[in-house]
């Protein structure tokens, strides 16, 4: 009988592309489902989900809550914000009235033979679902201002789920996800071709660069042909368009996880000492994060002692730290899937010298300035062209630049001084929203990073020898509000008296 009902669902998504009539149906499923299986409540089946839900883990969740911190409410704006987007931009180009929107989750990756990596959800099916579960699709399909969230899942298995652990049922599926219909991964061939028959001018939104899911990628491509006609249009920078603008909720998570590493790295900095090694700072900052509610570290830090740190993505991570040296880190976290991004500069014997301080200081000071220049709303692009013009300035008061130069020479001097951009867009994944330029003035709701730095090689013509193997960076990560910017990261100490003070305490 459930099949014949889901099959049902399926016609009637076709034919009208109704949400009421959907609803209905999946209450008269819901209901039947219950009748069938009296002795086994329905709140069985969520502590048996592929994710932590109220129930199974209240340690992390509140009720109302898909993940962490997000109420279910939340995933309905973001999709119903998705579809006026899409309409909305419709009309401009003239598309149509008939969508089919595809937005697939993260496959699972293997480090070998049945050794997974540790299982990280695509960030933009995580957004507008809440689902962690792998190999899954998100399928909204819209005719003129009606639409229908259907999900597909992979089928529940004893086997796997033996060696995995449980999945998430398509019976509990549209309640826990708040989704008009959960089907089988098995039948999206068939629900695409339906569809598609049935409406043959509907535009395929589907981003067809950066592939999700291979095997689902080859089928599209295949499918597409068959279903010859439609226009393809890629989603992301209507998506990223939404995810720049943070909720409070993800606002909350993001202050979170900046006091998380904020903590993580001051406890850092207090217990180094020379003689130690990277790896050994490594291990704290990690450690640390864990051990105060990150699943993991955002990314693979940067431990770089000495002249390493004239590499920008240092991660090798394995020398020893020697007296006199500092350390540059630059490490951030993951809480509950919102991502933090920090770096400080420290002495390892906690005092710096005469030509490591000039440089930090440069780097403050334009940070400082940068940072109070966030109120006037400029791009990153201005911000960074900001950054070019104080750190040249600073540069020649300090005889590492010539004062002679015109505008053009002192930009380029100042590159070979900082080859790197000064901000980024910061959310969900380190790098967020990378479809989003960075032209856009920047707007309230918005969290980036700034982070001037300096690196100075054997190779930089203009830097006397004193200062070769010496580079400084500092990152804070900043909310954008409507009257002023907030340091989500101000825990972490940067001025030269507490730096010097914290790396002091354990020598």
């Amino acid at each position: 009988m459930f099949n014949t009902l889901r099959n049902s669902i399926i016609y009637q998504i076709k034919k009208y592309g109704q949400r009421t009539y959907i609803g209905n149906t999946l209450d008269t499923i819901t209901n039947n489902s219950i009748r069938r299986q009296s002795k086994e409540p329905l709140n069985i089946s969520y502590q048996l989900c592929g994710q932590p839900t109220a129930i199974t883990h209240p340690h992390l969740m509140k009720n109302g809550e898909v993940v962490p911190g997000i109420q279910l409410c939340e995933f309905k704006k973001r999709r119903d914000k998705l579809i006026k987007n899409i309409i909305s931009y419709a009309c401009v180009t003239n598309l149509g009235k008939s969508h089919i929107i595809i937005i697939p989750s993260a496959s699972k990756v293997y480090m070998s033979d049945k050794i997974p990596y540790v299982f990280r959800q695509n960030t933009d099916f995580l957004y507008f679902t809440g689902c962690q579960e792998a190999n899954s699709i998100l399928i909204i399909t819209a005719k003129n201002e009606n639409f229908v969230t259907t999900l597909f899942l992979t089928q529940q298995d004893e086997h796997s789920e033996l060696w995995d652990g449980p999945k998430t049922g398509i019976e509990i599926a549209p309640k826990m996800f708040g989704v008009d219909a959960a089907f089988p991964v098995t039948e999206f061939e068939q629900f695409f071709t339906s569809f598609m028959n049935e409406n043959k001018k509907s535009t395929i939104w589907y981003d067809n660069v950066d592939v999700a899911q291979p095997n689902l990628h080859n089928k599209l491509c295949e499918l597409m042909k068959i279903t010859s006609g439609q226009m393809v249009v890629s989603p992301t920078n209507i998506i990223h368009k939404i995810r720049l603008i943070k909720s409070q909720s993800e606002i909350d998570l993001m202050r979170k996880s900046c006091e998380i590493i904020s903590a993580a790295i001051s406890k850092t900095i207090e217990i180094s000492k020379p003689k130690m090694s990277e790896h050994h700072l490594f291990a704290t900052v990690d450690y640390e994060c864990r051990m105060n509610g990150a699943e993991f570290l955002a990314y693979p830090p940067v431990v770089a002692a000495g002249s390493n740190a004239n590499i920008i993505h240092y991660i090798t991570n394995n020398q020893i730290i020697k007296d006199g040296d500092m350390v540059l880190m630059d490490a951030g976290c993951e809480y509950h899937g919102y991502s933090s991004d920090v770096t400080r500069t420290w002495p390892i014997n906690g005092t710096f010298t005469q030509e490591q301080k000039i440089l930090y200081d440069i780097v403050l000071d334009v940070q400082n300035i940068l940072i109070h220049k966030l109120k006037e709303l400029p791009s990153l692009d201005q911000l960074y062209h900001d950054m070019c013009f104080l750190l040249g300035k600073r540069l020649q008061e300090s005889g590492l630049i010539p004062k002679h130069l015109n505008k053009n020479e002192l930009f380029s001097a100042v590159y070979t001084y900082c080859p790197h951009h000064v901000s980024h867009y910061l959310g969900m994944d380190v790098h967020d929203t990378g479809k989003i330029s960075r032209s856009l003035k920047l707007q309230p709701g918005m969290i980036i990073t700034v982070e001037p730095g300096i690196y100075i090689n054997h190779k930089n013509r203009f830097a006397p020898p004193e200062f070769y193997g010496l580079a400084v960076r500092i990152e804070d990560d900043i909310l954008i509000t409507e009257n002023d910017s907030i340091n989500l990261t101000e825990n972490c100490p940067k001025e030269i008296i507490k730096i010097e003070a914290l790396a002091s305490q354990h020598l």
